[in-house]
This record gives C-alpha cells, sequence and structure tokens, in this order.
C-alpha cells in the first residue's frame, strides 16, 4: 500500500524559524499539539538521569530542565524508515534497551508503540531500567491513519494499556481530545491533503480550496474550544497520554 499523505517529520524548536513552525503548526496539528502539552505539564519537573524511547530529533528535549537532568536518546538503527537521523543519540534494536536496570528517574516516549511488533518487550524494559519511584509519560494515537507504511501495527485500548503496564505501582490513562476534536481533525487533514496533493486536480479545485478556508479557521477554533471546555465523548479520543511510576 503506497502511502499518499506521510507524517511530517517533528521537528525541535532549536531556531526562530524552527520556533515558529513548530508552534504555528501546533495550531492545525491537533495531536502534535496535544502530546507536546502533556509532555511540558509532566516533564518540567523531570530530575536525574532521562530517557527518551524512540526519540527521533528529540523534539521535546527542550521542554527539560538542563540544569537538572541528563537527558539520553535512544531510536531504532534504520529511523530513517521514518524520515529521522539523529547523531547524538544511541542506536538500538528496537526491543532491548541498552542501559542496566534502575538507571532512569524519567523516561519519555512519545507515538512509538504503535511502531513496536513486540509492545509487551518494550513495555518492559521501560520498567526494567526506570528505578523505583521514577515518572515516565508514554504518549499513543488512537484516531490517527495508517501512517509509516508498513510500520504502523497497533491502536492500544485503556484495558489493554492497563495491562501492558500492570507491572507498574501507579497508571493513570488521560484521553487527548473528543470526539468533536477528531472530527475537526479529519476536516483539517482532508484539506491539507487535498490542498497539497500532487496532481492536476490540485490546481483545478483550488480556488475552491482558497474559498472555504474561512470554514477551516472556524472548524480549526472549535477543535481548540473541545480541547479547553472537554466538549464532546472522551470515549474516542485522538490519542492517549500514559503516565507511569515504577
Amino acid at each position: 500500500m503506497r502511502e499518499n499523505f506521510r507524517p511530517i517529520p517533528n521537528l525541535p524548536p532549536n531556531s526562530l524559524f524552527g520556533k515558529m513552525m513548530f508552534h504555528g503548526r501546533m495550531m492545525l496539528d491537533l495531536q502534535l499539539f496535544t502530546v507536546y502539552s502533556d509532555v511540558k505539564k509532566e516533564v518540567s519537573v523531570y530530575k536525574g538521569h532521562v530517557l527518551d524511547v524512540g526519540c527521533g530529533k528529540s523534539p521535546y528535549k527542550f521542554l527539560l530542565n538542563t540544569s537538572q537532568i541528563k537527558y539520553f536518546g535512544i531510536d531504532i538503527v534504520d529511523a530513517q524508515k521514518f524520515d529521522y537521523s539523529n547523531h547524538d543519540i544511541i542506536s538500538f534494536n528496537g526491543e532491548d534497551i541498552p542501559f542496566d536496570k534502575e538507571k532512569f528517574d524519567g523516561v519519555i516516549c512519545t507515538d512509538v508503540l504503535e511502531h513496536v511488533q513486540n509492545y509487551q518487550k518494550i513495555t518492559d524494559e521501560i520498567y526494567r531500567i526506570m528505578k523505583f519511584g521514577a515518572k515516565g509519560i508514554i504518549t499513543i494515537p488512537w484516531s490517527a491513519r495508517y501512517h509509516y507504511i508498513p510500520h504502523d501495527y497497533f491502536r492500544y485500548t485503556p484495558s489493554s494499556l492497563k495491562m501492558m503496564f500492570s507491572k507498574f505501582s501507579n497508571v493513570e490513562i488521560r484521553n487527548r481530545g473528543t470526539d468533536i476534536t477528531v472530527i475537526a481533525n479529519k476536516i483539517i487533514v482532508i484539506w491539507f491533503r487535498k490542498f497539497f496533493h500532487a496532481d492536476v486536480w490540485r490546481w483545478i479545485f483550488l480556488p475552491l480550496w482558497i474559498a472555504i478556508s474561512p470554514i477551516l479557521i472556524i472548524i480549526v477554533i472549535i477543535a481548540h474550544l473541545s480541547l479547553l471546555l472537554n466538549w464532546g465523548s472522551n470515549n474516542d479520543p485522538l490519542g492517549y497520554t500514559i503516565i507511569l511510576k515504577k
């Protein structure tokens, strides 16, 4: 199956232009916005050794207090399959985390587990390398298109997540958005997919896409209001955030 609309790589805001792109994108990319918001809330208080599992280009490293933490990032050897290459991190086989047990005080793992075939193995590895009392944040999509084809394997329910992380002393599962957020997000994705689609039809319908832009702005406002006011059903969100304590 060919992927017609590949995800845009999540890059860190390391320059003025990068900051403008990163924060501007969050107005429209609700998956990114909700993940960023949850990560920001949790990791600002992290201290000690922090591991970023499947880190890509380490887009959330800048949220950590560098005076209080030592950052470690790991990703698979062939991360280029996901449009990422980072020479400042450690490569691993995707299952066996290359650190001693009980080394880390904090763990970050954002939108990775859906791409892991042996998800319980990596989940147990995260448990192994965390100190007792250590905290972790995991994010996964729920309402997300089939992406990075064919390396997209699972969507997890809260019931399955509780079983996967049952070894941990405390597991909190939060929905990111509601069904209203999801509907708005789908409309935004359709608009951009059609607007940037590289074929003759894009040019034929370009005046239409421009004409309906005000509707898109209204949809974006509704999406953010649904997040702010928790409009809609929590049972069909954009994704889930799992807050862990060993």
